[in-house]
C-alpha cells in the first residue's frame, strides 16, 4: 500500500514508545544476560582470546545480574510491611 509522504508506519518508533512492564523488562535483561554468557563461552573457546573484550563482557554480565536482582526485589512485595 502506498502511504502519503511522512505518514509511513514506523514500527520502530512505536516499539520505542511502548511501555515496558517490570516483567517484560526482567525478561529482556535475562535474555541479554544469556546472550552475553553464550558470547563469553564462545570467546573462551579460542586459544588466543581477546582478554580486554572478555573482561568487558564479564563486567557487563555482572551489571545485568545486579539489575535483574534489583528488579526481582522490586517485583516481590515486602512481607514485613
Amino acid at each position: 500500500m502506498n502511504w502519503p509522504p511522512g505518514k509511513e508506519p514506523n514500527t520502530e518508533a512505536e516499539a520505542a514508545n511502548e511501555v515496558l512492564t517490570p516483567a517484560m523488562r526482567l525478561m529482556q535483561l535475562q535474555s541479554r544476560h544469556r546472550a552475553l554468557d553464550t558470547r563469553i563461552i564462545e570467546i573462551q573457546s579460542y586459544p588466543y582470546q581477546n582478554q580486554i573484550l572478555l573482561q568487558r563482557l564479564k563486567k557487563e554480565k555482572l551489571r545485568l545480574k545486579d539489575a535483574i536482582s534489583r528488579l526481582k526485589d522490586e517485583m516481590i512485595p515486602d512481607l514485613d510491611a
